[in-house]
């Protein structure tokens, strides 16, 4: 059994050297991965510190990074990390950034820290253990009408097909400005599950799902109360192709609002 609760120390230690690097340290060169697509020196220079660190105290765990993928460990059990999750947002001096190290089992999320080192927060959870903003209880929201609900969707597709892959997109954005209060785009999968968690946000939709983006957000919302599943309605897991969550109150309207779009694509 996976012993979480020593396992969040060694996160939080982690991601303490990743805080400590964005806040004293600007973007550097920006090295091109497609379409407007783009990472910088920094998450590099993050995730290479994170990895070794990671290397160095859990050896027997597995660690995938979003920069340059996998290295070493047992892959039942796997560190996820985005060193900067939001980097246009940060190349642009917008802090809705941060960093995301998550702790996948098998294909499920079962620990997860974000920091959010320019809005001061730091959102930590385990499975079972409940999720914490800055070591206080939160939870989610409990709106019970869309018509009330302020929802967050990711961003739009670049790089190939992104025409295609957008299709979808637009039409949930359609369907969400005409039922919703109100529709957000934060440019950052971490800031949406982490204030999700926080009841900040109703709802959240992103057409997508890579192991460093959704792991520690999944379950720190997960523990939050969210219900967060896939396109399908199965429960979301690292091979699922879309995340859809919101409070509990919300989880039906949502996914029909998003099958709904997807039947008219």
């Amino acid at each position: 059994m996976t012993d979480c609760a020593k396992l969040i120390d060694i996160a939080n230690a982690a991601v303490d050297i990743a805080s400590d690097l964005l806040r004293t340290h600007r973007p550097g060169e920006l090295t091109a991965k497609g379409d407007r697509d783009m990472a910088t020196d920094l998450d590099f220079e993050i995730e290479h510190q994170l990895r070794d660190f990671l290397r160095d105290t859990t050896p027997e765990i597995a660690f995938l990074g979003e920069e340059e993928g996998t290295a070493g460990g047992d892959w039942e059990l796997m560190w996820a990390l985005d060193p900067i999750d939001g980097t246009a947002n940060f190349v642009h001096g917008i802090p809705l950034c941060g960093t995301s190290l998550g702790l996948v089992q098998g294909d499920k999320p079962v620990l997860g820290v974000i920091d959010l080192p320019f809005l001061g927060t730091r959102y930590t959870a385990f499975e079972g253990g409940g999720a914490y903003a800055n070591g206080a209880p939160i939870g989610v929201s409990q709106t019970d009408d869309l018509a009330e609900a302020v929802v967050a969707i990711g961003d739009y597709a670049v790089g190939d097909n992104a025409l295609d892959r957008n299709r979808l997109r637009l039409a949930v954005t359609g369907q969400l400005a005409a039922r919703v209060q109100r529709v957000r785009m934060h440019g950052s999968a971490a800031v949406d599950l982490a204030w999700l968690a926080y009841g900040r946000l109703d709802a959240l939709i992103t057409l997508s799902n890579k192991p460093w983006d959704m792991a520690a957000g999944v379950l720190i919302a997960r523990e939050a109360g969210a219900t967060v599943v896939d396109i399908d309605g199965c429960a979301h897991s690292m091979r699922s192709t879309a995340t859809i969550g919101s409070g509990p109150h919300l989880a039906t309207s949502i996914l029909q609002l998003v099958q709904d779009a997807q039947a008219g694509v």
